[in-house]
């Protein structure tokens, strides 16, 4: 896949720019000139009102076991007519670039078939969070993951193959809201003394409780299915405090895939990362004051607010192996990795006869040795 998405052209040649993660400038290949992002927003009109706000305070807490309210977004507006839709007919992901786009896989399946579409009827995010780290530093991370591991197919650890990492935007919903936190605990505290003629150990036991009330802000959700919850949950956490309000001008050089996940249907997994925080943030207070505290019960009421629809960077590479998808996922702003990888069974017995073979040599010297 071209990994050159552009949206703006470069006024000094009218070549295509990207965004430069490295310096957070839109860099021109052609003639090496460099702009800031809200220099060529304001050249060509078209930063949209809403996303060019300051980040707009806490939202008022909805009340309490109501439902979380999405955030009443906006549309592409003038961005759409620039956009495409590249949909995947194996996995189904629908990744939005620009329309001069040449597109050749899926970054989540690897698959080849890409069919371009026009792009239309999808919200347009409120916040963005820019790549930090560049393919270099992605493919130079894989590199080092995939280094020494003798028995891994040389399809992985292929030079040509590790370049075709690609950066996505992967979808988020950000959830804002409050909860009503009461837990009891069991506490104890040991202490000791020693006389002449023995040490003695002294437990008590106590009844804990904490209660109160915690705020949260942006508790994250990703929104898209073709990305596997557990190797977004492995890159985590991403900085939110360097969000920015949404714009087009952070896509060239990168991929967006649209959300296909609602607000509803993740609000199960929302609603239990916010009642499992609460409960440990109270639960870590507790410990303080003890040797050891056990959480006996809790009773949880959440109050759910506004939620916001924001893109994170994801550096991917998927690589198929005997039938069977592997995913690589890099956090594109701090660099964590996940992924698993395969074992090449025709160099494992090759290792492992050699291994047995120099084993029984070793045997059967020491046995003449003995016998001399």
């Amino acid at each position: 896949m071209a990994n050159q998405v552009t949206n703006y052209k470069c006024p000094a040649c009218t070549g295509p720019l990207r965004f430069d993660s490295a310096t957070g400038k839109l860099q021109c290949d052609f003639c090496g000139s460099s702009y800031e992002v809200a220099e060529i927003e304001k050249l060509y009109a078209e930063k949209d009102a809403q996303a060019a706000g300051a980040f707009r305070q806490a939202e008022e807490q909805a009340a309490a076991d109501g439902e979380w309210t999405a955030a009443s977004g906006s549309d592409w507006g003038a961005d759409a007519e620039k956009l495409r839709v590249y949909s995947c007919q194996s996995c189904g992901a629908e990744l939005i670039c620009d329309e001069t786009t040449s597109a050749t896989s899926c970054p989540y399946c690897g698959n080849n078939t890409i069919v371009p579409g026009q792009f239309s009827g999808a919200l347009k995010p409120d916040y963005v969070l820019p790549f930090k780290l560049d393919k270099a530093a992605a493919v130079a991370a894989l590199k080092k993951h995939y280094g020494g591991k003798k028995l891994l197919p040389k399809a992985f650890s292929n030079e040509n193959h590790i370049e075709e990492v690609k950066g996505v935007y992967v979808p988020f919903w950000l959830y804002d809201g409050s909860a009503e936190v009461d837990v009891r605990c069991h506490g104890t505290k040991v202490s000791g003394y020693s006389t002449a003629r023995e040490n003695v150990t002294v437990t008590n036991h106590y009844d804990v409780r904490r209660a109160g009330t915690v705020r949260f802000e942006r508790v994250p959700v990703d929104a898209s299915s073709k990305m596997p919850d557990d190797h977004m949950d492995a890159i985590e956490p991403f900085d939110y405090k360097e969000l920015k309000p949404f714009s087009t001008a952070y896509l060239p050089g990168f991929l967006a895939d649209k959300y296909d996940v609602s607000v509803q249907d993740c609000a199960e997994r929302a609603d239990s990362r916010c009642e499992t925080s609460a409960v440990e943030l109270m639960e870590q207070d507790a410990r303080g004051d003890y040797t050891s505290c056990m959480v006996e019960s809790r009773n949880v009421t959440l109050h759910r607010g506004k939620v916001h629809y924001a893109l994170m960077p994801v550096w991917l590479l998927s690589t198929k192996w005997n039938g069977k998808s592997f995913l690589f996922a890099m956090n594109g702003q701090t660099g964590k990795l996940v992924g698993d990888l395969p074992l090449d069974k025709g160099l494992y017995w090759k290792h492992f006869a050699a291994i047995t073979g120099l084993c029984m040599l070793g045997v059967m010297a020491a046995g003449l040795l003995l016998s001399l």
